[in-house]
């Protein structure tokens, strides 16, 4: 495993250099593979197991930009705790980066649940407040080997490298024999991994009075940082794990995109419908485009079609229960993306004419009364093609998506 410095905005990326190609793998929410009792990401079939103790790290060092290269499929276990990964990178040096760091601060109650497991997201009381908070509440019961134990930290480079990152991963006897007894761990003893006995630590002893919820709060560090971006606010937890975590980090991503479409609703258009008639040949009731709500240069592009009940094709698809065509859904992602080509194209004389689509899947039904957000990024665009990704939204909720191409036709042949 090795660290390597990343330009700003860049994230925290993990590279597979054992893979034929490096295959990189940016350490977000969206990359998380279903995993049992740890944080494993993925691209494709290529995956990274057990991320969570580096991520910690670096987000408790508060460090934004990394790439973290690997040679095998999980990183270094190390004592189970964050601090083999902390001390590297301090002895490497953090070094401040000229642009401004992008954080994200909770403005309202965010609440997922499983059981009687809890994770609170809430904004934080002071409003000049920079910082995350977080209280975690231990809990096995009164029965077990492990007393409940509360603990409430605020999230400092120099507190996370002394109080939290030398919490170590601990389990209960009975876990770690069942984990023996299916072949994991066989090189392990009890010095290795902090193992709770009915009488407490077997043949160890422990850093710290509370250093299992210490450790249950490095672990929640380490998930949270799969937003992204730095969180401002508080988080109140209780007997959460990862996957409680990771649903919190989902519902923190879809309140964020909420909160943008409503901010990019809101807003004067970049475009509007007259200019839109100049860049696209389509009229109705093929015209699926209703404004443009922001255009990114060449990168990037956010438009909106609003669905309503007069839409012609309404009458005779599911009239009883009216649904937007899937294909028409996909037509106005692709004239999305004939209006992010034209900023190319508008001076050439050339237009964008649709020559595939790719990984195309639908998440969602469209009624009379949504309104669809579309959006293209640029993955290639050259002289004579151009590669586009696309989605579709109403709300929060992904309604489609694909990968389209294009060729570049000349405007009086196409």
């Amino acid at each position: 495993m090795r660290y390597l410095p990343a330009k700003p905005d860049s994230g925290i990326v993990f590279v597979r250099t054992d893979q034929p190609r490096p295959i990189r793998v940016a350490a977000l929410i969206d990359n998380i593979a279903k995993r049992a009792r740890r944080t494993a990401l993925r691209n494709g079939t290529v995956a990274i197991e057990t991320v969570e103790h580096c991520l910690s790290a670096c987000a408790g060092l508060g460090i934004d930009n990394l790439e973290i290269e690997l040679n095998g499929d999980e990183l270094p276990s190390f004592d189970g705790s964050s601090l083999p990964f902390v001390e590297k990178l301090q002895e490497a040096g953090i070094v401040e980066q000229s642009v401004p760091r992008k954080s994200y601060r909770i403005d309202e109650v965010i609440r997922v649940a499983d059981g009687d497991s809890e994770l609170v997201a809430l904004p934080p009381f002071d409003p000049h407040c920079d910082s995350l908070e977080i209280m975690y509440d231990l809990d096995y019961g009164s029965q077990g080997p492990i007393s409940r134990q509360i603990c409430t930290v605020s999230v400092e480079p120099d507190y996370f490298a002394q109080q939290i990152a030398p919490a170590r991963t601990f389990v209960l006897k009975q876990e770690a024999d069942a984990l023996l007894a299916g072949g994991l761990g066989q090189h392990l003893t009890y010095a290795d991994i902090l193992v709770f006995g009915e009488d407490g630590p077997i043949e160890n002893t422990l850093r710290f009075p509370d250093e299992c919820c210490r450790h249950k709060i490095l672990d929640l560090i380490g998930d949270l940082a799969l937003f992204g971006c730095p969180l401002i606010g508080r988080i109140h937890a209780r007997k959460s794990g990862h996957s409680l975590n990771h649903a919190l980090v989902r519902a923190l991503n879809e309140h964020q995109a909420a909160r943008r479409a409503a901010a990019l609703v809101l807003q004067t258009p970049a475009m509007g419908i007259h200019r839109i008639q100049r860049i696209l040949p389509h009229r109705y009731p093929f015209l699926m485009v209703d404004r443009i709500l922001r255009i990114e240069g060449t990168q990037r592009a956010v438009g909106i079609k609003n669905v309503t009940i007069n839409e012609e094709f309404f009458q005779g698809h599911y009239p009883g229960q009216p649904i937007m065509p899937g294909v028409l859904i996909l037509e106005a992602m692709a004239q999305m993306g004939g209006v992010l080509l034209a900023q190319e194209l508008e001076h050439k004389g050339k237009v964008a004419v649709l020559l595939s689509m790719d990984k195309v899947k639908f998440r969602r039904a469209v009624m009379p009364g949504d309104q669809l957000l579309l959006t293209v990024e640029a993955i290639r665009i050259k002289s004579r093609s151009g590669h586009v990704k696309t989605r579709a939204e109403v709300g929060t909720e992904l309604v489609a998506e694909a990968i389209i191409k294009f060729v570049m036709a000349d405007a009086d042949q196409a």
